[in-house]
């Protein structure tokens, strides 16, 4: 088996090592490219928030789901 592939590693990726249960977990650690793929697939929403700190549900939905649903 050839495990860079199955992990997905390239020539310079950082692995971490952990031991559990007498076996080595070999994990790939993620690289600023990969944060960057994640943050770029969520949603983005401008929230007007008062000096009350209050925001329009209406104006604002994902945030508003967001906060009652978490």
């Amino acid at each position: 088996m050839d495990y860079p592939k199955v992990l997905g590693l390239e020539k310079g990726a950082k692995v971490s090592f952990e031991l559990k249960n007498d076996e080595i977990v070999v994990k790939k650690l993620p690289t600023a490219l990969d944060w960057a793929n994640l943050i770029s697939e969520l949603p983005e929403e401008k929230v007007e928030i008062d000096k009350n700190v209050n925001y329009d549900p209406k104006e604002s939905p994902n945030f508003h789901d967001w906060i009652v649903n978490g």
